[in-house]
């Protein structure tokens, strides 16, 4: 954002059931991030999902131990999440590696992808 030092990472839960999107932080990827996104969850998914994710440390002692799955690429369990990823990169141009569409404001960029998120799981619920 504005300049190439002020990386930022969009943190997203998807339900593997509904495919909906439950939570998001955009943010670094530090355990105070971390944190950040496991509130983003609404509580009932706190109190009762299993979470699988990749081996990063900061997830550690945010996520309870007890609900939380480390799982290799290969395995298959982050399939979904990787695929909405890619649908990101190629829905919204200023999430593309190396693009010419851009946000210098972070605010503008997280508004952007709120409004994504939010036609994304609207339409969702009309398919079904």
């Amino acid at each position: 954002m504005g300049k190439k030092h002020n990386k930022q990472w969009v943190w997203l839960a998807l339900d593997r059931k509904t495919r909906e999107i439950i939570g998001f932080h955009v943010g670094g990827r530090s355990r105070e991030d971390a944190r950040k996104f496991w509130q983003s969850l609404p509580p009932v998914y706190r109190q009762c999902a299993v979470v699988y994710s990749d081996k990063w440390e900061a997830y550690q002692g945010i996520i309870p131990s007890n609900r939380h799955r480390i799982v290799e690429k290969s395995k298959r369990e982050t399939n979904h999440i990787e695929r909405f990823n890619n649908t990101l990169r190629q829905r919204i141009s200023r999430l593309g590696r190396k693009t010419l569409s851009f946000s210098k404001k972070l605010s503008h960029h997280i508004a952007s992808l709120i409004h994504f998120i939010q036609h994304y799981n609207s339409s969702l619920s009309l398919a079904s």
